[in-house]
């Protein structure tokens, strides 16, 4: 039955369901709630709140805390070593996720089981309904730069892999993207491929081979489909010998990935011959992807937040091609589709669906006698506020802080359009300074300005605070398209310090509470060098987000940058 629905995928049908549910967000949310508490009411964590078989919302909020992972880590421990007993689920946990752990150094390890993979499929329809009516794809192929990472068995037997590969392994994931019509162009062993270098690799020969029907070029993130392409620039000429010879280049020895692309590789000069060509005639590889895949429609990948600084080389590389933002979820589930396609990714939205989880708000604003506000309900936020989300889910997750900060744009029907601001955690802060994800992508932004004149780009950045000297400064970490000279990083450094424009950080900087801004220029290849750090621990590619801020728990991380630094300078600015 599951097969034949799949397969019989209606975007009209998919798109009225949506309007039903979003028509009466309240209700459904409640409905939400009282399922997810109907299913795990007798589960260890819940009984000990003294819920008493309640269902209802507000005794859900009186008798149940709001948590973090910290808190709840002791109970998904005993699921991971095997303890059967209904802790936080009322049906036993088979399957763990693990986030990226780009932020805090190590991944968390995260509940996952069938109802979350129906909930992703349910985002992914949604956003595809709405995405393919303004833009329409028709039997084609997308070329996917997705890498499932390696999973394992915990200590009790549960597998474990992040909630990227938990997906991709999932039949229900490609019963789907066959019914939307935009099946993957490269075979399940270079996806899930042991060596990203050469599944990278096997992506992008596989796209030239199939570069008529690729109509979707995507990843997870925006940041892979950059780094693809950044090294398609490196890779070029090979591959098109590739092509021309149909002999797999001697770079991939992984047996599986060789038997697989073998079958798909035929001596083809024409192809090649094309291939050549167009790179060969292309003005520093501007619109290289539309050039490479003449019938591609949109780029698609998780394009807001720590993805923001990528877009300007992504708009390179797509030269008029539109970019797609997906979905707004994380390693503990989903929140929003993005049903408004036609917006740019800086000012894209998320509605979210009131069916998949119970939804709470936590006004940002601080109350006057110093205690956290009171959270809000769906239906309850305001319009241009920001909120921190709080996250009850099918999988064991009850009044969780996502530590995501939105901002309420719109409504759809009566639920809410969500815009990504950043991670509540992520703050530069030594003083009463308060800088955010955001506030240190403007600086960045602002002083990479003086850096394309001389048609120079920051390829990557991180940033730290340095309180081993007194007083304590920020260091940024900037990775070079090439050399700059002295006088030109002496004015970026300058700018990035007078970017920072939050009052605590300017007095703090005017009384020296706070030393001058130092930027570190790095090696080229740094962050290629975290990437694989984070690869090496287990991480997928896919998943990979380069942490913008490198706290005292990432010491790994801040040993890869400071081995590598080449130059330093300190702001003068505001002495």
């Amino acid at each position: 039955m599951v097969v034949e629905k799949t397969e019989k995928f209606d975007p009209q049908e998919v798109i009225e369901e949506f309007e039903v549910l979003t028509r009466d967000a309240g209700k459904i949310q409640e409905e939400t709630l009282q399922k997810i508490l109907e299913e795990n009411g007798g589960t260890e964590y819940l009984q000990q709140w003294g819920l008493n078989g309640k269902t209802d919302s507000l005794s859900f909020k009186n008798c149940v805390p709001i948590v973090t992972h910290k808190d709840l880590e002791p109970y998904i421990h005993r699921i991971t070593d095997g303890d059967l007993s209904p802790i936080l689920t009322g049906k036993p946990i088979t399957t763990i996720s693990l986030s990226s752990g780009t932020t805090q150094g190590k991944p968390k390890f995260v509940p996952f089981n069938e109802e979350l993979m129906e909930s992703t499929m349910q985002i992914f329809k949604t956003s595809f309904a709405f995405r393919n009516r303004e833009f329409p794809v028709v039997n084609g192929k997308a070329l996917q730069f997705i890498y499932g990472s390696k999973q394992f068995k915990t200590k009790g037997g549960l597998a474990a892999g992040t909630a990227t590969t938990n997906v991709y392994r999932n039949a229900q994931f490609k019963k789907t993207m066959r019914a939307m019509q935009t099946p993957c162009c490269s075979p399940d062993e270079v996806i899930f491929g042991p060596d990203f270098q050469q599944s990278l690799y096997c992506h992008l020969l596989c796209g030239l081979i199939f570069r008529d029907e690729v109509q979707v070029v995507s990843s997870t993130f925006a940041h892979s489909i950059v780094h693809a392409f950044r090294n398609f620039e490196q890779v070029w000429q090979e591959l098109v010998t590739n092509i021309r010879e149909g002999v797999l280049s001697s770079r991939v020895t992984v047996p599986s990935m060789r038997a697989a692309m073998s079958k798909l590789l035929k001596p083809d000069p024409e192809l090649a011959d094309t291939i050549f060509n167009k790179c060969s005639r292309l003005s520093n590889w501007y619109g290289l992807i539309p050039e490479l895949f003449p019938n591609t429609r949109y780029i698609y990948g998780i394009m807001t937040g720590s993805m923001e600084p990528y877009l300007k080389k992504l708009r390179h590389y797509a030269g008029e091609l539109p970019l797609l933002s997906a979905d707004y979820g994380s390693s503990e589930g989903w929140i929003g589709a993005n049903v408004n396609p036609e917006l740019p990714p800086e000012l894209v939205t998320y509605a979210v669906l009131p069916n998949i989880g119970y939804f709470e708000f936590i006004p940002l604003m601080e109350n006057l006698d110093g205690l956290e506000p009171t959270p809000v309900g769906l239906t309850e936020v305001k319009l241009g506020e920001e909120y921190e989300i709080v996250v009850t889910n099918f999988a064991g997750l009850y009044r969780y802080r996502l530590g995501d900060v939105v901002k309420i744009k719109g409504f759809h029907n009566g639920t809410p359009e969500l815009q990504f601001i950043c991670r509540r955690n992520l703050l530069l802060s030594i003083n009463i300074d308060k800088n955010t994800e955001k506030d240190l992508q403007l600086a960045v932004e602002a002083a990479a300005k003086i850096l394309s004149d001389e048609k120079l780009e920051v390829v990557d950045f991180t940033s730290h605070v340095n309180v081993s000297a007194d007083p304590g400064h920020y260091v940024i970490f900037w990775e070079l398209s090439g050399e700059a000279t002295e006088e030109i990083l002496k004015d970026c450094c300058n700018c990035l310090d007078k970017s920072f424009v939050d009052a605590g950080y300017v007095g703090s900087r005017k009384v020296n509470a706070i030393g001058a801004l130092e930027l570190r220029i790095v090696k080229r290849g740094t962050f290629h060098k975290i990437l694989d750090h984070f690869v090496g621990l287990g991480a997928a590619v896919s998943q990979f987000k380069t942490p913008r801020c490198v706290g005292p728990t990432n010491l790994s991380v801040l040993q890869i940058l400071s081995s590598n630094v080449v130059e330093s300078y300190f702001s003068t600015a505001l002495c």
